[in-house]
């Protein structure tokens, strides 16, 4: 049965005065995103508040509220678990299909958690909400894809290097005073994190957990696994927070089932759509954090063999991505493309069926 034509789609993005939520829908404007009225809600600290948004002039952000999500079709949420799991089965009742940025439902065995360009056949089973990754997350799935599907992989080890932007505009705002205190031989008062993180390293991304990991990077565990189909994969990750006002890099060390030349894996990681290879180290070419902010691509360089594991089957990598677009938005708004091209963004309890039913 018809769903809501791509043509008459009526867009919202909840907690549209943040980070993410701005980029959100900058993310939709730059993609000319098919929509016909374009909802900004957020809580009471925000609603009220007017933001311009380039071609619909001036918009008034509303309270997300239940009642406020009837007749929207698609609602990208980035408003924190709490908000999320209020809101987004009110909104799903009310026949909307809700892109989730927090962790709220992430590791719900019945809610799809997708990476556009790697497990985008999962949104077949959503019924009406959807779970984006996190960022940290987000950026590793193409290349481990590549190579999950070429030669397979046993085992994965990845330390992170993110960016203050992953916590909000309050850190970015803080580095930069830190930036300066030491600049001018003030003190560098801390406030977001524990410490300063004005040249420093901080190993600590969100609470620690009994098994002594970090919230954050069991979340890289876990994840991965879902969104692979890897449900027995081996996973470390140790998270760090460096001074950086934007995108995340990451150190990969890959453990394959089959043997695999650098050559061959630099090959395979160019194939992944939206993935691009940047890897001549004789003449300084490699990812680079400050290069990749404000794009939408997954950038890998450093592609090497890891002696440390016999047989050719290791291979160590350099992944870097802005955290605020692939990482959160620009993916969110990538899953809604994929529901409009093929017929699953709901209405009421329906969805458009466009080359087949959702099994």
């Amino acid at each position: 049965m018809p769903g809501t034509s791509p043509a008459k789609l009526t867009v919202a993005v909840v907690g549209a005065t943040g980070a993410v939520g701005r980029t959100m829908t900058k993310v939709l404007l730059e993609k000319r995103f098919p929509m016909t009225e374009l909802r900004l809600l957020a809580s009471e600290r925000s609603a009220g508040k007017t933001l311009t948004v380039p071609g619909w002039g001036d918009l008034t952000v509303e309270l997300a509220t239940p009642d406020a999500f009837e007749g929207i079709d698609i609602a990208l949420f980035s408003a924190g678990g709490g908000t999320s799991k209020e809101l987004a089965p009110e909104a799903a009742k009310r026949g909307c299909t809700v892109i989730d940025n927090s962790s709220a439902w992430r590791m719900e065995p019945d809610i799809p958690l997708v990476v556009s360009q790697v497990n985008p056949d999962d949104l077949a089973w959503h019924e009406g909400i959807i779970a984006n990754p996190n960022c940290s997350t987000m950026q590793l799935m193409p290349p481990l894809m590549a190579l999950r599907d070429a030669v397979g992989i046993e085992r994965v080890v990845v330390d992170t290097y993110q960016a203050v932007s992953g916590t909000g505009h309050k850190a970015i705002v803080e580095l930069e005073e830190q930036v300066k205190a030491h600049a001018e031989g003030r003190p560098k008062v801390a406030s977001v994190y524990p410490y300063p993180i004005g040249f420093n390293a901080l190993p600590q991304i969100d609470v620690f957990l009994d098994n002594g990991y970090t919230k954050e990077e069991w979340k890289v565990v876990t994840e991965s696994r879902k969104i692979l189909h890897l449900p027995d994969l081996r996973v470390s990750c140790t998270a760090v927070r460096v001074p950086v006002f934007m995108s995340h890099s990451e150190a990969v060390h890959v453990e394959t089932i089959a043997p695999l030349a650098p050559d061959e894996a630099r090959e395979l990681f160019a194939q992944v759509p939206g993935v691009v290879v940047q890897d001549d180290p004789a003449n300084k070419v490699y990812p680079l954090a400050e290069h990749a902010a404000g794009s939408d691509l997954v950038f890998v360089g450093r592609v090497r063999q890891d002696p440390s594991i016999p047989g050719n089957r290791g291979l160590a990598f350099w992944v870097v991505s802005d955290n605020l677009r692939k990482g959160a938005a620009s993916n969110a708004v990538e899953i809604a493309e994929v529901l409009v091209e093929r017929g699953w963004v709901r209405k009421g309890s329906e969805r458009a069926v466009a080359g087949g039913t959702p099994a």
